[in-house]
Order: structure tokens, then C-alpha cells, then sequence
């Protein structure tokens, strides 16, 4: 949590949020980290925010943080849907199934229509029920009985993995595995057996036995590789589905839109044009029955872009875009709309020095 005597940096909650939004995305969550928190000394206690840098702290690996975060924005609100998601997801993360499934459960009571929560309490109860052979190799080892012949086999038998997949399942506990890994070539320190006559063989196979199946669990729960497959086949479904649903589209351009608008409002011109330009691109491939506002809403968007040109500099392109703004306005008859591109186009002028024509604009 962020302490109240912390100096507060120069910069606005929205910059904050923006930049390190666009972090997120691009991957960089040890980034995008601080500048949640500097979001989080100008404004305290935000729960989108808290949300936010929860994300990033699970993707480091900071489950700890990551839990307190999600918490801390369920504190005034206990049904806000994305809080429920996130607690749930990380406690999904740090192998406490059944609290995770509580809570994908609540989530899902509150906001059916969201699939996430669906497929969540889908993959708590499929982990439940495989990983209570875990459990029982657990019980096993502190009952201290010896393993029985099928894990005796398990054992012996070589596993070809790549370590950095590995790596990435086991987490902290591949160095574990390591050093079980490298005990097993002492031969002296094998035969040894404990005080209570267990050969530590025995426990140190037991310990890599243990390893491997959680390994084995874990690429069940998230293999990469059907991550891609998955991905690629969403892709095609949305391709094939030339239809799209009303709402879908309207929440695609309004969430676009904001983001737009916020990359630009946070100083970044650059991201915001590109977002714009690909938004523009993908809304021209769609039919007028699908986007009833196209024209208006392929006007806002030259609009958009001529705002992040000029603010990058590029005086010539921002002229151009804020033409093609009021051409639009004018061939739908859109008052407000030729109003604001004639506005920026005066704008251009006075920024390039032509004034007569700023002010006949």
C-alpha cells in the first residue's frame, strides 16, 4: 500500500494511468508499475488504479502485493466486478483454489453476462479435483511412507522438457528441483538413510516426483501453446462472424475512443495516432448496417488523429486530416462537426504562422 507521507511526483493522475496503461500493453509491467503508484499518491485509494497495479504485481510474481491491491479495492465496495476478478485470479495464481472459486462465484452472481468469471469457477474446479493427488504425495511425505512402485517408476523415468518452460511453471521452485536433482548424483548421501530408518533416496525422488507432476499440472492448466491456438482461433471466429452484435460494436468504439483520448491526454501523441489509425482501418471494414453513425464516427476519428499530428509536430498531416474532418461534416450535415474541424484547421494555421488564413477560418 502506498504510505501517506510519500512525496507526491510532478505529473496528473490521468498522464500516470495512461503511461503506464500503455506499458501494460506493451509488456513491461515492471514499468508500468510505478506509474500506477504515482496515480495512486495523487489519488488514493482509486480502485481501477488499485486494479491496475495489482495486474502488473502478478505478472512479477508479487502475489502478496497483487492480493493487498485487489483487496484494497474491494474495501468500499464489495460487489465492484473487477476487484472480485482480480482477488480471485491471484489467489487462483498462488494455488488457493477453493478461495479463488468462492470468489469467481461472487463475481459471477453479480455479473453473469461476463464469461471470465464462467470460465474462472471452469478452471478452479478443474484444478480442485487434479491437484489432490498433490495432496496426498504431501500427506504421504510427512506420514513418512515410502513410495509406492508407481512412484518408484515416475521417478526413473527420464523427462524432456525445455528448462525455460519449466522455469517459467515451476517458478521459485525450480531451484528447489535443482538441488533435489543434483542431491540424487551424490551416491554416498543416497544410500544414507534418516533417524527413523527412511532412505533419503527415497525423499529426495519423492521431492522431484512431486515437482514433476506439479509440472505437469500446471502446463495442463496453461500450456503456451494452446494459449496460441486458442488466440488464433478467436481471431478466425470474429472473422468469420461478419455480423457482429450491436453492443459488442458499441463497446468496441467507445472503449477505443477512450483510450484515444487518454493516450493523448497522457503525452502520448504517438500512441494515440497509432490507435486511432488502426481503429479508423478496422471500423472502414465494416458495414453502415453495423455502424449506423460510420460517417460521423470515420470524421471523430481524422479529427482525433489531426489533434496527436499537431501535437507531434506534424503540421502538414494535421492539416490534411482536419480537412478531410470538415469534408465529412459537411457531406453528412453535421453542424457540430464542421464547427470543430474549421476550429482545428484555424488552429493549424496560427501554429504554421499563416493568421490571415487562421482568421478567414
Amino acid at each position: 500500500m502506498v504510505e501517506a507521507a510519500a512525496e507526491v511526483p510532478p505529473g496528473t493522475f490521468p498522464s500516470f494511468v495512461a503511461e503506464g496503461t500503455l506499458l501494460v500493453r506493451r509488456g513491461e509491467h515492471d514499468k508500468a508499475l510505478p506509474c500506477f503508484t504515482n496515480a495512486l499518491l495523487l489519488r488514493p485509494g482509486d480502485r481501477q488504479c488499485l486494479v491496475a497495479r495489482s495486474k502488473c504485481y502478478l505478472k512479477l510474481g508479487d502475489t502478496e502485493n497483487s492480493l493487498k491491491d485487489a483487496e484494497a479495492s474491494l474495501q468500499n465496495d464489495k460487489t465492484f466486478s473487477k476487484g472480485l476478478y482480480q482477488k480471485a485470479e491471484t489467489l487462483y495464481t498462488m494455488g488457493d483454489f477453493e478461495f479463488a472459486l468462492v470468489f469467481y462465484h461472487r463475481g459471477y452472481r453479480l455479473r453473469p453476462e461476463l464469461q471470465k468469471f464462467r470460465l474462472g469457477i471452469q478452471k478452479c474446479q478443474e484444478a480442485i479435483v487434479n491437484s489432490r493427488p498433490f495432496l496426498l504425495i504431501k500427506a504421504q511425505q510427512k506420514l513418512q511412507i515410502k513410495l509406492t512402485k508407481d512412484q518408484k517408476r515416475a521417478s526413473k523415468q527420464e523427462r524432456v522438457r525445455k528448462p525455460q518452460t519449466e522455469r517459467q511453471l515451476l517458478g521459485e521452485l525450480y531451484a528447489d528441483k535443482a538441488f533435489l536433482e543434483k542431491l540424487l548424483k551424490d551416491e554416498d548421501l543416497m544410500k544414507s538413510s534418516t533417524k527413523q530408518g527412511i532412505k533419503v533416496k527415497d525423499l529426495v525422488s519423492g521431492g522431484i516426483t512431486y515437482l514433476n507432476t506439479r509440472t505437469e499440472f500446471w502446463q495442463q492448466q496453461k500450456p503456451i501453446y494452446a494459449r496460441v491456438r486458442e488466440r488464433k482461433l478467436r481471431q478466425q471466429r470474429w472473422i468469420r462472424d461478419k455480423k457482429r452484435k450491436p453492443d459488442e460494436v458499441a463497446r468496441y468504439i467507445a472503449k477505443s475512443m477512450e483510450d484515444i483520448d487518454m493516450l493523448l491526454a497522457g503525452g502520448s501523441p504517438e500512441e494515440s495516432l497509432k490507435k486511432a489509425e488502426h481503429v479508423l482501418k478496422t471500423i472502414q471494414g465494416w458495414s453502415d448496417e453495423e455502424v449506423p453513425n460510420k460517417n460521423e464516427l470515420v470524421g471523430n476519428l481524422h479529427n482525433c488523429m489531426g489533434n496527436a499530428q499537431m501535437e507531434m509536430g506534424h503540421m502538414d498531416a494535421a492539416l490534411q486530416s482536419h480537412q478531410t474532418d470538415l469534408e465529412l461534416a459537411r457531406q453528412n450535415n453535421l453542424p457540430d462537426a464542421i464547427s470543430r474541424a474549421l476550429d482545428n484547421i484555424g488552429r493549424v494555421y496560427a501554429r504554421i504562422g499563416k493568421f490571415q488564413q487562421a482568421i478567414d477560418t
